[in-house]
């Protein structure tokens, strides 16, 4: 049968979908001249941002005691470039259509954060370092930093949470909440941008972790695949909305360790030295040092 003979149930379907009443709140009023935020271009900063990170490992790989600052003064100003107009698209994107994107002040508040951002590089990589050690010393099975950097997707997740958390902490809206969720659809490990994640940490094999965004993890923490670190529940405003910005995550201190599956909940806190078993649940404080495991089955 012809498509023309569908014409009126198309044109019908346009019209219901065109009138206002059906995308309130579903749809985002672009200004001409406004850039919008680019995934393909969030990777490149990513991409980027690994080669500064990981000389080497990731970027041009000829690069060597000799040529490294000239290939990460390249990357750096290429990444600076970039990131500005990112951090542009999300300042305007999160003003909903208020942001003048040609007025001179909202262009130098993106370069001064660009610019801040990557002053913290050195940071970042500095932390970076500890996190694939732990991985290192974490996994018998690990060869050298080298196969960890360029292997383990802990290392992806994790250097894209850092990225990201440093691009929150500058006040920088929308651009870390896609960096990190690029992260969580290349390794399915899912981190909040806004947790706040102590040196040494590591994630064994990691497809399925979840980390809230008021969650806080101390240093030397270890977790392995399908750990949940979520809210019990969502309290409720007078209208029946969810109350935003409240500590609802888990607090996980220095040297915790929680075995695959376990799914702990609320804004508890995991003492210092404790072990959580594999395939559990944990709603109440565990004590420093403790080991939670299932209880065994009685004969």
């Amino acid at each position: 049968m012809s498509p023309l003979n569908f014409t009126h149930i198309l044109t019908q379907a346009v019209d219901e979908l065109s009138e206002s009443k059906s995308y309130t709140g579903l749809f985002h009023q672009h200004k001409d001249g406004e850039p919008l935020p680019s995934a393909r271009v969030l990777c490149d900063i990513i991409d980027l941002a690994r080669a500064i990170l990981f000389p080497g490992y990731y970027g041009n790989s000829t690069i060597n005691s000799h040529t490294i600052n000239y290939h990460i003064g390249v990357n750096v100003e290429t990444l600076f470039n970039l990131l500005n107009e990112q951090i542009l698209a999300g300042l305007c994107f999160a003003s909903d259509g208020e942001c003048d994107s040609c007025t001179e002040s909202k262009r130098e508040e993106a370069s001064k954060l660009a610019a801040k951002f990557i002053s913290r590089l050195p940071h970042l990589r500095r932390v970076l370092a500890t996190d694939v050690e732990a991985a290192y010393n974490g996994d018998p099975a690990a060869e050298s930093f080298g196969e960890v950097i360029c292997c383990y997707p802990a290392i992806k997740a994790i250097s894209n949470y850092r990225i990201a958390h440093e691009l929150l902490q500058l006040g920088v809206p929308l651009i870390p909440r896609i960096i990190t969720e690029m992260a969580h659809s290349e390794t399915g490990i899912d981190i909040h941008p806004a947790a706040k994640i102590g040196e040494y940490f590591t994630i064994d094999h990691g497809t399925g972790v979840v980390i809230g965004a008021t969650s806080i993890i101390g240093n030397n923490v270890k977790i392995y695949q399908g750990v949940t670190l979520g809210a019990k529940s969502f309290p409720l405003d007078e209208e029946g909305k969810p109350i935003k910005g409240i500590a609802r995550h888990p607090i996980l201190e220095d040297n915790v360790i929680v075995y695959s599956n376990a799914t702990i909940l609320g804004r508890i806190t995991i003492g210092k030295d404790a072990t959580v078993g594999g395939n559990i649940w944990v709603t109440e404080d565990v004590p420093v040092g403790a080991r939670i495991v299932q209880p065994k089955a009685k004969k």
